[in-house]
Order: structure tokens, then C-alpha cells, then sequence
């Protein structure tokens, strides 16, 4: 058992990163998927001149 427990610390910690990534991945996906300032018009910077 004690010559295994390194990899089952390094295996625990990689499972908890993969979830993580996912979870943040999928919030990310959600973040872009929203409509970004749609009332949002920009001006011509010739027209300001």
C-alpha cells in the first residue's frame, strides 16, 4: 500500500482537475453563448471627425 499511494494522491488530483476544467469549460461555453451588449452600436470614427 505505501508504495502505491503516490499514485493514487496523483490520480486523485488529476480526477479533481479534469472536473474542475470541465466545469469551467462548460460555464465559459454558457459566458459566450449569451448575447454580448446587443443594444450596442458603434460609431464611425470618420463621422466623428
Amino acid at each position: 500500500m505505501s508504495n502505491n499511494t503516490i499514485y493514487l494522491i496523483l490520480g486523485g488530483v488529476i480526477m479533481l482537475y479534469l472536473v474542475i476544467s470541465l466545469a469551467s469549460r462548460s460555464k465559459s461555453k454558457a459566458r459566450k453563448s449569451r448575447k454580448f451588449m446587443e443594444d450596442y452600436t458603434r460609431e464611425n470614427k470618420k463621422n466623428e471627425r
